[in-house]
Order: structure tokens, then C-alpha cells, then sequence
């Protein structure tokens, strides 16, 4: 049974109905009204703070969800087309490339991002890959104190 999330609200949801998964049409998010749902594996439960960035096989982002300026500094218009290390500062690229060659989640990776003030911050950071064609991948960053 197909799990999806919201990068935008974080809700939830299972494909009961197959209107998710089998429409010519990327599916939208139920709840808000986001342009489209990320498939999981399994059911994920993010934390409240916790900020997604969705991006394209290449790693280039698609997509930022609530929290991620919240997080970062960084307006949606600062991420749309850049590649996701290069762009937040993420400390080390490894899971995002085992992710995207391997198609398997890495979770609870602990890394550090530079904020749009230039501030290294430290992150827990969660990835996995697109169960679609396209081959994206979807980046949750929480903040750790």
C-alpha cells in the first residue's frame, strides 16, 4: 500500500482509493492543494519543525516546502533549479548520492547546513528516493539543538 506526504503541510496519506498513484495527472496534496504528493515506502512522521526539499535525479530542487525558510533563511526562489548541496551548504553529499545510485532511504543522518546569513547549522536529515519514474529525491531537514 502506497504511503505519500506533503512536502508543503507534512500530512499524510494512503493511496486506499488509487487516485494517488494512477492518473495521468501528479497527484495534489488533499489537504492544501500542494501540486504534488511524494510517494514513500513506509509511512514517515516528520517533526513538527521539520522542513522537505524536493528534487529532480539530478539533485536540483523542485519543490521547497513550508519550513524550509523557517530553517534556512533561504525564500523558494533561492533554491528553485540549484543543486540541493551546493545550495543549503549541506556538509557532506554522500547520503544524497547513495540515495540516488542505491534508490534506498538513508535516515537520521547528522549533518550541518549554512543558513542564508551564513551560519553553519546542525540538522538531522532524512532522504528518499522517488518511487517514480522521474527518480527525484525528497530531503526533510529538522533542526537539532
Amino acid at each position: 500500500m502506497p504511503f505519500f506526504i506533503c512536502p508543503n503541510c507534512r500530512r499524510r496519506s494512503v493511496d486506499l482509493d488509487g487516485r494517488e498513484g494512477f492518473s495521468t495527472q501528479a497527484a495534489q496534496c488533499r489537504s492544501c492543494g500542494f501540486g504534488f504528493l511524494f510517494e514513500l515506502l513506509e509511512d514517515y512522521y516528520p517533526s513538527p519543525e521539520t522542513g522537505f526539499v524536493v528534487c529532480d535525479r539530478e539533485g536540483r530542487v523542485l519543490a521547497v516546502g513550508r519550513g524550509v525558510f523557517e530553517l534556512t533563511g533561504y525564500s523558494d526562489g533561492d533554491l528553485m533549479g540549484r543543486e540541493v548541496v551546493e545550495a543549503l551548504g549541506l556538509s557532506d553529499a554522500a547520503p544524497l548520492e547513495i540515495v540516488r545510485e542505491w534508490g534506498v532511504r538513508k535516515l537520521g543522518q547528522s549533518l550541518a547546513i549554512r543558513t542564508s546569513a551564513g551560519l553553519a547549522k546542525e540538522v538531522t536529515a532524512d532522504f528518499f528516493p522517488a518511487y517514480d519514474d522521474d527518480g527525484g529525491t525528497l530531503v526533510a531537514l529538522t533542526p537539532r539543538s
